[in-house]
């Protein structure tokens, strides 16, 4: 699942404080930016930001 966020910073901030661990780091893509994360119960997510 890849969910959106205006502030990808901040999300990535928020992610680490709620205990999902950093699978890769935020990097640039064609349309924006995003980082991936696995969440405490495993599942892989990401968050994009188009700024």
């Amino acid at each position: 699942m890849i969910l959106y966020s205006g502030d990808l910073e901040r999300a990535l901030k928020k992610v680490e404080k709620a205990g999902g661990k950093i699978v890769k780091p935020i990097y640039s893509f064609p349309g924006g930016r995003r980082f991936h994360f696995g969440d405490p119960a495993g599942n892989e997510l990401a968050i994009w930001s188009d700024k």
